[in-house]
């Protein structure tokens, strides 16, 4: 979503007994002004699962206003994804589901990990995982 000059919205939960998975994040855009915009896609799950996938950026399926790419992975447990990050990038990597090893560091489901000065990303998943990954200016 972008919400440029102003939108109304609102996230809720459509089942009345089924839990919701939500993460909200956010990303100041490249400039102020930009015109209100949403996008929704479903990726296949082959597509995600045991690698880095891209799906929103400047370049990607879903756009994104800034020097930002977002991938997903989903990693079966004792598989591992990897990513390069170009000199001058930083990256942030969220837990969304399962618990893994990220560069040797474990982390489990609603962590975040702030990398720089990091020329590789490498996940390892100790059970079922999904993982966001912002490759960022």
């Amino acid at each position: 979503m972008t919400a440029g000059r102003g939108v109304m919205h609102s996230e809720f939960n459509p089942s009345q007994k089924d839990p919701v998975h939500l993460l909200q994040i956010w990303l100041l855009p490249e400039r102020k002004g930009l015109d209100p915009s949403y996008e929704q896609l479903a990726f296949p799950d082959d597509e995600l699962r045991g690698q880095f996938h891209l799906v929103a950026g400047p370049q990607a399926a879903v756009t994104i206003h800034q020097d930002a790419n977002l991938y997903i992975a989903r990693l079966d447990k004792g598989t591992t994804a990897k990513h390069s990050i170009a000199a001058g990038r930083y990256a942030w990597v969220q837990i969304a589901r399962g618990a893994v090893e990220l560069n040797g560091k474990a982390l489990v489901a609603g962590d975040g990990a702030a990398l720089s000065d990091e020329r590789e990303i490498r996940v390892k998943a100790r059970e079922d995982s999904e993982i966001l990954l912002f490759d960022l200016a």
